[in-house]
């Protein structure tokens, strides 16, 4: 919460596992049946939607990025999703490893290569563009 400006409810990781500024980080989210999503998504069958999953790997990346001094106090912002798949469900008690390694960067514009992960099997995973701004 230091470092990006997200908040509940859209704040969606936990903690910060692994941080190397500018290079990738680690994030953790414990998926809770109390998540407000579930309520929609699906009733008596829930399941994270895999836009979350993308939102999540994503504000994993921003804090790869802003932890830097020269982007202190910005924001990160979606500039693209390329390369998307997903694997498997996420559901609720499970745990998602997210982990965001920055592949390009110049200036204000990035490329992160995201992956999320329950029980050390890929869930999702994506190219995720971002601009400082």
């Amino acid at each position: 919460m230091e470092i990006i400006p997200h908040r509940y409810p859209f704040l969606l990781i936990d903690t910060i596992e692994e941080l190397e500024p500018g290079v990738r980080a680690l994030g953790k989210k414990c998926v809770s049946v109390n998540e407000p999503f579930f309520q929609g998504h699906f009733p008596g069958n829930p399941v994270m939607p895999g836009v979350l999953i993308l939102e999540a790997l994503a504000q994993v990346g921003a804090v790869a990025m802003l932890s830097q001094p020269d982007w202190k106090g910005r924001t990160a912002y979606f500039a693209g999703i390329d390369k998307a798949r997903f694997r498997q469900k996420v559901v609720p008690g499970d745990v998602l490893f997210l982990e965001t390694e920055i592949i390009k960067a110049k200036g204000p514009i990035g490329v992160g290569r995201a992956v999320a992960r329950v029980n050390d099997k890929v869930a999702a995973q994506a190219e995720l563009t971002f601009a400082i701004g």
